[in-house]
């Protein structure tokens, strides 16, 4: 069995084997970080997967997977210190953007148990072959973690992140066994009308990465009153190469038509369409907006929708709590998802 200083080791290899090969693209040594078969089946699987996107979640692990950040989970979870006993996590994995699951693999790991991966059939290929680097730094990590794209079995606990629709069928399947199940969630992004054209660019990395269908990415703005988009559509202007991705266009199009026909006020800059609504969740293309008067309504707003916020973003993390603009992608080790504590769960299947 492998002790946490051995597991902590091998990522903060496989952090510093991706930062290697990330840099070796960067400066055209390498085509890309994995090798071109899994590449290519990655990008020939799922027409929203790009290459850039695919290196760009690689930089938000590799940074995950700094030693010093590894280190002090420590002080957070001394009983990752010592020896667990081993139970089968099944994690029921999304396939919405590259990796998406990563972060669960990197949790149950830390936490000694063995990684049992439901793959999606949108994202097969990339995890695997990132657990094989893996496996590659430590070899006793290879009967740690299995991947399947069947039914899952034999397995003592579950992570499954999905809809609020596939969330009831978890609920429904897994009830009996100790789980811990995510549902939608989304990005905000409060504004003040103050922010200048460089940090409005940053807020753009949140919004159009992975064409904007992660749950981190920005779907809705908190503006003032007689708020200027103008600035905010000047801003974006260096992310209009989405609009060259036919499944983004032709979403983006299908929102305008709508929005046309129904008369629907809106906001339409060539490949973004802005519109006043309460809604969290914005479709592909539409960014959704919502008015406060003063910074107490703001809270209030946010608080009672807790349960829908996945992550908040303000012009250098000025709102407590909030990722600095750009950062949404790049969420800590112990940023959880859905706000659930992962290691606490996972240490709790060993008591």
């Amino acid at each position: 069995m492998l002790f946490i200083h051995q597991r902590i080791a091998a990522f903060s290899q496989l952090g510093v084997r991706l930062k290697n090969l990330l840099n070796d693209f960067k400066t055209g040594k390498i085509d890309a970080v994995f090798d071109d078969e899994v590449m290519q089946s990655a990008l020939s699987n799922n027409s929203w997967f790009t290459k850039d996107n695919i290196h760009l979640m690689l930089d938000s692990i590799a940074e995950m997977l700094e030693n010093s950040v590894l280190e002090n989970i420590l002080s957070d979870y001394p009983l990752l210190e010592k020896n667990q006993q081993t139970k089968t996590v099944a994690v029921i994995m999304a396939g919405n953007i590259p990796l998406v699951g990563f972060q669960d693999f990197l949790h149950v790991l830390l936490s000694g148990h063995r990684f049992l991966g439901k793959l999606s059939h949108q994202d097969r290929f990339l995890l695997p072959a990132l657990a094989e680097m893996l496996i590659a730094i430590e070899p006793e990590f290879e009967d740690c973690i299995s991947f399947t794209e069947q039914k899952i079995s034999n397995f003592d606990a579950v992570i499954a992140t999905g809809s609020d629709n596939s969330g009831r069928y978890f609920d429904y399947y897994f009830g009996k066994f100790p789980n811990l199940i995510r549902r939608n969630r989304h990005g905000v992004g409060i504004l003040t009308g103050d922010e200048s054209k460089a940090s409005l660019q940053n807020l753009g990395m949140d919004v159009f990465s992975f064409f904007g269908l992660g749950c981190r990415n920005i779907s809705t703005l908190f503006v003032p009153p007689n708020f200027n988009f103008e600035p905010l559509f000047k801003a974006f202007e260096g992310f209009s190469a989405v609009a060259e991705h036919s499944k983004y266009f032709n979403n983006y199009e299908y929102s305008k038509a709508i929005f046309l026909v129904n008369g629907v006020q809106h906001l339409d800059n060539g490949f973004v369409l802005i519109r006043q609504a309460e809604d969290f969740g914005s479709p592909v293309a539409v960014l959704h907006y919502q008015v406060y008067d003063e910074l107490k309504n703001l809270k209030e707003v946010l608080n009672l929708n807790q349960s829908k916020i996945q992550c908040v973003v303000s012009d250098n993390g000025w709102y407590a709590g909030s990722y600095p603009f750009g950062r949404a992608q790049f969420p800590g080790l112990t940023d959880y998802a859905d706000g659930m504590d992962t290691i606490h769960f996972l240490l709790g299947l060993s008591s």
